[in-house]
């Protein structure tokens, strides 16, 4: 099922993207480390993620590290149709922990080995991955913003931030999106989320499903009785919910496998009722 043709939303004004995209964390390793299994699968599911009508792909220097970026530059350079986002400030160790680095310096380094992986001249939209407690955040976003002053990233984006840090960002830079995590079960962040509504202001959940061991806030036996009633699966509400939730939510459902890919998209084309949606608020 191609993704529906008037459901879009323009990044910063001017990067035209269906609004449900395709999350590249997990076209790794296991545990987020090292490179896949099977890496012509992995290659895949990227290119059946265009043929079917996802244009806008997002990932990061530290999945992998490296990896998912080396993957997606490898296999989608060229390709103009497609937004490919990516960020940087995370370390990534063999312990499975996510350090945050937001100095310039290293910032720095991060944007050039990306820009390296990606195959790319200018990144369509680059993201601070995390605040980090070490380093001053107007120090990190003013980094970006030179960054885009460069030509080096067409876009700026910050994750995981507050509404007060991001409105601090929007001081110095024109902020594109948010992404920060937000599903159907997990609505700590809602107030960011209306923070970019009144501004515009793309708002990409990461996690948009939910864990798999959860029962999604409560919300687990309406979203399977619903479910049951759009023969889909829970997944597939989740997504819906959001896409329905707000204009400017784009959710970035990650997998290995075509097969959920497909499923995923076929989210876009679920219409779910007022009397649903309210169930699921």
């Amino acid at each position: 099922m191609v993704a529906n043709e008037s459901d879009t939303f323009d990044i910063g004004g001017e990067l035209t993207v269906h609004r449900l995209g395709f999350g590249a964390m997990r076209l790794t390793g296991e545990n987020i480390i090292g490179r896949p299994e099977d890496e012509g699968e992995a290659r895949e599911v990227l290119k059946h993620a265009r043929e079917i009508g996802v244009d806008f792909v997002d990932t990061a220097d530290s999945y992998g590290p490296a990896v998912s970026e080396r993957l997606i530059g490898e296999t989608l350079s060229g390709d103009e149709d497609v937004t490919v986002a990516t960020k940087g400030g995370l370390w990534r160790t063999l312990d499975g922990n996510w350090p945050p680095c937001g100095d310039p310096e290293y910032l720095q380094n991060a944007l050039l080995g990306s820009l390296d992986r990606l195959g790319a001249e200018s990144i369509d939209l680059y993201q601070f991955h995390r605040p980090d407690p070490e380093v001053p955040f107007e120090d990190s976003v003013h980094q970006l913003a030179e960054f885009k002053d460069e030509g080096l990233i067409e876009h700026v984006g910050v994750s995981n931030v507050s509404v007060e840090q991001l409105e601090t960002a929007r001081d110095i830079v024109e902020v594109a999106t948010v992404q920060n995590e937000f599903n159907v079960g997990d609505r700590s962040d809602e107030d960011v989320l209306e923070a970019c509504e009144d501004a515009g202001i793309g708002f990409i959940p990461w996690s948009p499903i939910g864990s798999g061991d959860n029962d999604l806030g409560g919300k687990g036996e309406a979203v399977a009785e619903i479910a049951g009633a759009h023969d889909a699966s829970d997944s597939q509400i989740a997504l819906a919910w959001l896409l329905q939730r707000s204009p400017v939510i784009l959710p970035i459902p990650g997998t290995s496998s075509v097969e959920h890919l497909e499923e995923n998209v076929a989210a876009s084309g679920i219409d779910l009722t007022d009397d649903e949606m309210a169930r699921l608020e």
